[in-house]
């Protein structure tokens, strides 16, 4: 009997000694409890009718702890032949199924996170990030790599900027930033510790902290605008894949507008570091 079964069977085995709110939420998870580890609190309670106290009592009573850790351990159950790797891929895929899978993992995350993503906010940070005096962009983990792929984004638009993945370096790199610098934080889980406070000694100097990461994360609260990325899968579980080329995309969108910003003029710049690098290239064959 693996974890899963242990916890659906828990919950079956209480319905008749719940209360009636309580009962809801359970009903919300057995009929579908691969979702409800990509759903926050106030989803779980919208869609059981109840209230968030409501869902969190209900965890508690059954794990001691609260809805956070709940997904976690229903997450670790789910996870069954393939933890750790992806939750969409099972154990006897085929290697042509798996590639199929995170194919369409991706492209299901772009489009869910194109639904979301307020275009208002995204050109709100847009305006911040061309006006910006400098820009820094910091990540950990796996949200590392998408920073320093912003740095690639960005340093071509001439204007000065930096990515950071060290934790002691962005402390002290927030601790120096001024009015008019912006601090663009990726962090998809919103909830490691040293972003939230990197994140709240740059707003403290006075820059424009963005924060790319989930809306309803603990980061959200140090920063000036949010761009929203739901979790999708579950990195206490599982290395972020289809959610790291949303933030990457998102990354794309940003540079874009920012260079749409600077004009046709600025297209003699881009021609510029183009040509440098010319003679490192092969002529393609006719």
């Amino acid at each position: 009997m693996n974890k899963h079964e242990d916890i659906i069977r828990k919950i079956q085995n209480r319905l008749d000694t719940l209360s009636k709110s309580e009962k809801k939420v359970a009903e919300a998870i057995l009929a579908d409890p691969k979702s409800t580890i990509h759903s926050s609190i106030a989803k779980l309670a919208a869609r059981s009718e109840v209230s968030e106290p409501t869902v969190n009592r209900f965890c508690r009573s059954l794990i001691g702890s609260g809805f956070p850790d709940f997904k976690v351990a229903l997450a670790q159950s789910l996870a069954t032949g393939t933890p750790y790797v992806n939750l969409n891929v099972e154990p006897d895929d085929a290697p042509g199924a798996v590639t199929n899978k995170v194919f369409e993992a991706a492209k299901s995350n772009l489009t869910r996170a194109q639904e979301i993503l307020p275009p208002a906010l995204i050109s709100r940070a847009v305006d911040i990030l061309a006006q910006a005096r400098r820009i820094e962009f910091y990540g950990l983990g796996a949200s590392g790599p998408v920073a320093q792929d912003a740095h690639h984004k960005f340093f071509r638009l001439n204007m000065p900027v930096v990515a950071y993945t060290d934790i002691l370096v962005q402390r002290m790199a927030a601790a120096g930033t001024h009015p008019g610098d912006a601090v663009v934080i990726i962090s998809y889980t919103g909830r490691t510790l040293p972003l939230i406070e990197t994140a709240r000694i740059a707003r403290e100097t006075g820059a424009t902290v963005i924060g790319i990461t989930n809306p309803d994360s603990p980061l959200t609260q140090h920063c000036s605008v949010v761009l929203p990325i739901e979790e999708t899968e579950d990195t206490d579980i599982y290395t972020p894949m289809s959610s790291r080329i949303v933030y990457l995309t998102l990354i794309d969108a940003l540079a874009t507008g920012v260079l749409l910003k600077r004009g046709p003029d600025f297209n003699n710049h881009l021609r510029k570091l183009k040509a440098s690098i010319q003679d490192t290239r092969l002529p393609k064959e006719s």
